[in-house]
């Protein structure tokens, strides 16, 4: 396939031009704002239409339209069934328009087509999911005896807003919709400023699959503005934040400042795939899978383990077989079905990246594998697989979250040293280990401090799962039924009978 060039960007995907305003009560409206914002595409360091750069009094008109739609109750007084027909068929209708949304995931942020389908089919089975689970949540009646009647009845927080990221902009909009809508609230979005187009075409697309004008509204903008009124406004009951943790430590405390609204947040993470000396035949297998975690999505996601912490026996064979593999994840066009890794978000990104690696070797560690920026000829921003090892659990590879293609390679002599530098970190969002032991897969798993631990596993994304962390990785979780709690309240409710 030829490469893409920069005139056939807006060719491959004609919405871009039209999506560009907030989404509001319905329809794409002028911003309050005069300001607008550029968004660059990382294929080829394009420009794609600029979008209007949402502020305060855009988020005023987005709230008080979600504020509207819940307290006329057209959503929220629909039976849980009415809502999972609606859900159900706003999945149908994403896959409906695959081909479109893995376009869009590709300019806008460098995915992979075929990543990019994958995760317009996964975001449809999340809202399929939640449109089927709610109607499966029963209230409760408490057993206060003959003189009353007691009932706990969880209801919707009412106006909720979410705050998502970039690295998946489909799949962090359903995450956070499918379980609120299903609730029975009204919404209010900021996508993040680099990809605002597939959050706004999702809104378009939920009003096709017939969420009422008003339910879902989409302002885009910039954190510091868009972002920050959201999460400070006074008639916002619920946020949802999915992102780094500094920015998740400023929601909450907008949150607090405010109105006390309801908090969730899943927030960043350097998660150790702690492999034991008994894990020797099973090595093959931890390199594909470490190179899946980590290359995949060009090392832009939360929960990679990027921390690969190794027996000392196997640590030569393990580094070894890894730039075997790193080889099938070197960067290409992100419209080849071919690719396997795509493009860094941004040029700040890009080189907040190469800064990890080139302090590599001066830190006393070195490179094995790969650790240059690729394919510069085309404009985008491109890194090869890189494998850094002769790290240390102190240096600043292995303490700070890089988001990107980068794994940091740490060896222990025996299982308690092994386990000690996986916890040794600020975050706890996920955990793997390898190992033929099973009394210590379960041991060695209960001491993990992680939201959740993989053992001799392939990569799992299930919605059935929780998916949250501990420590500094955050508060509540998404996915499974779990995630209700984000968006709903529990209220009783006494009947004297005496």
């Amino acid at each position: 396939m030829t490469e893409t060039t920069k005139s056939s960007l807006i060719e491959r995907v004609p919405s871009l031009e039209r999506l560009t305003r907030p989404f509001i009560d319905g329809g794409f409206v002028d911003a309050r704002s005069s300001g607008t914002f550029e968004n660059i595409s990382p294929v080829n360091g394009d420009r794609l239409p600029d979008v209007a750069s949402g502020d305060a009094a855009d988020i005023d008109a987005a709230v008080a339209s979600a504020r509207r739609s819940f307290e006329m109750g057209d959503w929220r007084r629909r039976t849980p069934r009415e809502r999972k027909i609606v859900l159900q068929r706003f999945g149908r209708i994403l896959r409906d328009n695959t081909e479109e949304l893995a376009a869009l995931l590709a300019v806008e942020m460098g995915k992979p087509v075929k990543d990019g389908r994958w995760e317009v089919d996964f975001s449809a089975t999340v809202l399929e999911w939640f449109g089927e689970a709610v109607d499966h949540l029963y209230d409760e009646v408490a057993p206060i005896g003959e003189v009353g009647h007691a009932t706990i009845t969880r209801v919707p927080v009412g106006v909720a807003g979410a705050i998502i990221p970039w690295n998946y902009p489909l799949l962090m909009a359903a995450v956070k919709l499918a379980p609120a809508l299903a609730s029975g609230n009204s919404m209010v979005l900021k996508p993040a400023e680099q990809t605002p187009a597939v959050a706004l075409r999702v809104a378009e697309l939920a009003l096709e699959a017939g969420v009422p004008a008003g339910v879902l509204n989409v302002v885009p903008g910039l954190g510091h503005t868009a972002g920050k009124a959201l999460a400070e406004h006074l008639d916002v009951d619920a946020i949802g934040f999915t992102g780094s943790t500094s920015v998740g430590r400023l929601v909450m405390k907008a949150a607090a400042e405010s109105n006390l609204k309801k908090v969730s947040l899943e927030l960043g993470g350097k998660s150790p795939a702690l492999v034991l000396a008994d894990a020797a035949d099973m090595l093959d297998l931890v390199a594909a899978k470490t190179a899946e975690s980590v290359f995949g999505n060009a090392g832009q996601m939360c929960d990679s383990s990027t921390r690969l912490i190794v027996h000392e026996s196997l640590a030569d064979e393990v580094v070894e077989r890894l730039g075997a593999v790193a080889a099938d994840w070197q960067p290409g066009d992100p419209f080849d079905d071919a690719t396997t890794m795509g493009a860094i978000i941004e040029a700040r990104q890009l080189e907040r990246i190469m800064g990890f690696i080139a302090g590599a070797e001066p830190g006393g560690a070195s490179i094995a594998h790969g650790g240059n920026q690729v394919r510069q000829e085309t404009g985008g921003f491109y890194v090869e697989p890189t494998v850094i090892r002769g790290v240390t659990n102190d240096m600043d590879i292995a303490r700070k979250e890089i988001f990107g293609p980068v794994l940091s390679v740490i060896t222990f002599s025996d299982d308690e040293e092994g386990l000690r530098i996986a916890n040794d970190t600020s975050y706890g969002l996920a955990a793997k280990m390898w190992t033929g032991d099973l009394k210590k897969a379960h041991r060695i798993s209960r001491e993990l401090r992680a939201g959740a631990v993989l053992v001799n596993g392939d990569e799992l994304f299930d919605v059935t799962l929780p998916h949250g962390g501990f420590k500094q990785s955050g508060i509540g979780r998404d996915y499974s039924h779990h995630a209700f709690d984000n968006w709903t309240q529990l209220k009783s409710t006494y009947i004297n009978l005496m």
